[in-house]
């Protein structure tokens, strides 16, 4: 990663995504996870306050070390679960096969180059009957929306570190094996542009 990617953007993402409307999607995904739990883009933490009391162990990975450095600060609180650096790229997580009771993706799923090698280690390391919780940012139904996405995609990805904007997620977790118990979609208000780069969507899988 470039200096732009390896400094600004983590601390740009930190803020911008500290909002309270994200706050409180933040505490909707969370809910229901529950004792050792995968987070995948961990990024600087800002899902630590929002896990629920039933979660014991975070498994962290984590690509950007200023992100962890800044997340140090949260995860050090003594009444948030232990929390470890699992590894840096989610495509191969060193973690063995049906280790994890759930799993844990926040605006992480639109950046990572291979999202479907992501979402089969996902798949392997969450337990049968584990549930894999995801709120992500993607494509929106609308097709003049969808068009200004696919035409601000290739830049959005030199400026935001490789983010897409067009990614259908829950195709692809479709796609993974897991089964979509529950999703919601809609676009998040008060940021610039918010349909384009706002369209969400906070879900659950379950591995069956």
């Amino acid at each position: 990663m470039g200096w732009w990617s390896e400094q600004v953007v983590p601390r740009a993402t930190d803020v911008v995504l500290s909002s309270r409307e994200v706050a409180e999607l933040r505490r909707r995904v969370c809910s229901g996870l529950a004792g050792e739990v995968l987070e995948i883009g961990f990024g600087s933490g800002l899902n630590v306050e929002h896990y629920p009391p039933t979660v014991r162990r975070v498994a962290a990975v984590e690509p950007s070390d200023v992100a962890w450095r800044i997340a140090e600060q949260r995860h050090l609180d003594p009444a948030a679960p232990q929390v470890t650096r699992a590894g840096l790229d989610g495509q191969r997580i060193d973690l063995p096969t049906a280790s994890c009771d759930s799993a844990l993706s926040t605006f992480t799923l639109c950046t990572i180059p291979d999202l479907d090698a992501v979402l089969a280690e996902v798949a392997r390391v969450v337990r049968p009957g584990g549930a894999f919780h995801f709120l992500e940012h993607g494509l929106s139904p609308d097709p003049g929306v969808a068009r200004w996405q696919r035409r601000l995609t290739p830049v959005q990805r030199r400026v935001g570190a490789g983010c897409h904007l067009d990614r259908a997620i829950t195709d692809r977790v479709r796609g993974s094996g897991l089964v979509l118990q529950e999703v919601e979609n809609f676009y998040l208000s008060g940021l610039p542009g918010v349909k384009v780069f706002g369209y969400l969507y906070l879900g659950r899988a379950v591995k069956e």
